[in-house]
């Protein structure tokens, strides 16, 4: 089967979930040396991860060359905020692209942030994906994506052609550190790595996923949180 790096939800339907059960943990009291980094949108964010996924990026951090150090955005996410910057999404592509059908719209979307969909769960929804940068030791975002501007889409893919040599190397710094521990990197977008998750399967040949969604036991949502309206950016490099 020939692999997309868009992975598409249509693609995506055909890779079969072998829930295995592991729980979500706390990876930032497991590894308090990870790095939180800032937020891109208004709400409140959680620091968890399937178990498996979390000593992945603590031995990840671990592994990074001295002055480097991994930053993350968000590891579990809520349905309900996966709806509301699935809806972020579509209003900013659609205002910028009054023109474009709605065919075209949902594609580009999907391509971006995941759907809400029975049979794909958005990847962060499942505890298996996290979204991560490089930060020097002052906590300094690292540049990962020069001469682009933060925002142009076209430098979002791990390969993406004509980035400069040092965003070139930290992406490859990246790259290094979190492969060798078994997550994998959704092409189309070089901070967001995964294991066990549909995207995990697909793209490395496995026979099944291991993670579904799932929710922290007891968990409650922000009640400001848990709302229709589309997620608000707080900055113009926000990334999903």
């Amino acid at each position: 089967m020939a692999i997309s790096p868009a992975e598409p939800v249509t693609a995506l339907r055909h890779v079969k979930i072998a829930e295995c059960g592991e729980p979500l943990v706390d990876f930032h009291a497991l590894c308090p040396e990870l790095r939180i980094d800032r937020p891109r949108f208004a709400y409140r964010r959680e620091t968890l991860l399937r178990e498996s996924a979390a000593k992945m990026i603590c031995q990840a951090n671990a592994a990074t060359p001295k002055g480097y150090n991994l930053a993350i955005i968000e590891g579990w996410r809520a349905p309900h905020i996966q709806r509301r910057m699935y809806a972020a999404v579509w209003k900013r592509f659609e205002e910028a692209n009054p023109d474009w059908s709605e065919t075209r719209l949902k594609r580009t979307v999907n391509r971006f942030t995941a759907p809400m969909d029975l049979r794909v769960p958005p990847p962060h929804s499942t505890g298996g994906a996290l979204d991560v940068f490089l930060v020097d030791d002052d906590g300094k975002s690292l540049d990962m994506q020069s001469p682009f501007e933060p925002m142009d889409h076209a430098c979002f893919p791990f390969d993406a052609a004509g980035l400069s040599d040092i965003a070139r190397k930290h992406r490859q710094i990246l790259h290094d550190a979190l492969s060798a521990t078994g997550l994998t990197n959704y092409p189309s977008e070089y901070w967001h790595w995964s294991y066990g998750d549909q995207g995990w399967a697909y793209r490395g040949g496995h026979p099944n996923a291991i993670y579904g969604a799932i929710e922290p036991t007891g968990w409650q949502p922000e009640p400001g949180d848990d709302i229709a309206d589309p997620l608000v950016f707080l900055l113009r490099d926000a990334q999903t």
